[in-house]
């Protein structure tokens, strides 16, 4: 096993000698694996909700599109399961990536941040055009802003980063 580096202060107080404990524990801010969960801090929460919400939308879009390829005759069969495809895998990036940051892991910080600038960017093409939605970009354009702005936050970087000695 790796030794840890002590805080700071020098408190090793209330630490285990698991280091794989502790820097699951201290990514979201508790001092052992079952109070992990209570201490997330409310920003990384409000982005895993918010990434949820996107997933059901996005799973939703998916069903949609599927139940329209079964019961309509598109002009390309193979381009209509295609975007059908991708969207179930979109949905499926947007669960992995909802639990990751549920989980506190550092790599769902730069995922959400992902997921939501291609969410803007449909925003964008909603706005123009010509079969162009403003409520819908709108409606494209406010969770993303919102969860970029969750995903950079003070409190969602330190839940989410690692705790090693370069860190600390």
């Amino acid at each position: 096993m790796s030794a840890r580096v002590p805080p700071p202060d020098g408190d090793q107080s209330n630490r285990s000698t698991d280091p794989v404990g502790d820097a699951v524990s201290d990514r979201v801010g508790g001092t052992g694996a079952g109070q992990g969960a209570a201490r997330r801090p409310p920003m990384l929460i409000a982005l895993s909700v918010l990434l949820f919400l996107e997933a059901a939308l996005v799973a939703g879009a998916a069903v949609w599109l599927l139940v329209e390829l079964l019961t309509q005759r598109p002009e390309s069969f193979a381009t209509a399961v295609a975007i059908v495809v991708l969207v179930v895998l979109a949905a499926i990036w947007v669960v992995a990536t909802a639990i990751g940051a549920l989980r506190a892991q550092n790599w769902s910080r730069a995922s959400a941040v992902t997921i939501q600038i291609l969410q803007i960017a449909v925003a964008v093409g909603s706005f123009q055009g010509l079969y162009a939605r403003p409520d819908l970009g709108w409606a494209l354009l406010v969770p993303a802003v919102v969860g970029i702005v969750l995903a950079v936050s003070p409190q969602v970087v330190k839940a989410t980063t690692r705790n090693t000695p370069q860190h600390e």
